[in-house]
């Protein structure tokens, strides 16, 4: 009987969220990002990966996408040269055994993020969580600015702003809105390739 009352009360709310103003649901929304804070996770060294794919293995099964927003991995393109002497861009982690998430931490969910596996804690002293400082994020740029006014589409020709191809047109051939990453075909050497960026790192190509 406890049961089914239980689960009337989540029917019911979840029908009232649902039913909810779109206004208020943005201001919920905003409110919760504005609590939000960036940790640092330290992982076995090579397990950064498998620990962000545990992780958010975790949070679905716990329910705490309200509580943990955002998962990222540092990594930074470089220049490759295969052993044919083809060149290629390549990305690695920046800062290997470290992941950092966007999150609205308490002491009820430092047990549950610290068990997952490749996990081993968190960075800060005695182990306990420290957020980075709003410095630090900037210098990091872990809040990366969405480029809202521009609509990016497929066949687009953009002009790369950052990273090792800083400089050089492109023509996107693939959008993933929802991750607010683009590939592009970049002529490199005299040859085609393929390269993912963030939005970030492009701009419209100026006519």
């Amino acid at each position: 009987m406890e049961e089914n009352t239980n689960m009337t009360e989540n029917t019911i709310a979840q029908e009232l969220a649902n039913d909810m103003p779109p206004e208020l649901k943005v201001a919920g929304n905003q409110r919760r990002d504005s609590e939000a804070r960036w940790y640092v996770l330290h992982t076995f060294n090579g397990y950064e990966a498998v620990a962000e794919d545990n992780l958010k293995k975790v949070i679905e099964k716990y329910h705490l996408e309200d509580r943990v927003l955002e998962i990222f991995i540092p990594t930074e393109d470089i220049m490759t040269e295969k052993k044919d002497g083809t060149k290629m861009i390549k990305s690695q982690h920046s800062m290997p055994t470290y992941i950092f998430v966007k999150m609205i931490y308490g002491d009820d969910i430092w047990h549950t993020i610290t068990r997952t596996r490749g996990i081993t804690g968190f960075v800060g002293p005695k182990g306990r969580p420290l957020p980075l400082s709003n410095a630090d994020v900037m210098k990091m740029r872990l809040e990366r600015k969405i480029n809202a006014k521009v609509a990016f589409e497929v066949d687009d020709v953009v002009t790369i702003i950052d990273g090792p191809l800083m400089g050089q047109t492109a023509k996107i051939t693939n959008v993933d809105a929802a991750n607010h990453k683009i590939t592009v075909m970049v002529n490199m050497f005299g040859r085609s390739n393929k390269v993912e960026l963030h939005t970030s790192q492009i701009k419209a190509l100026e006519q």
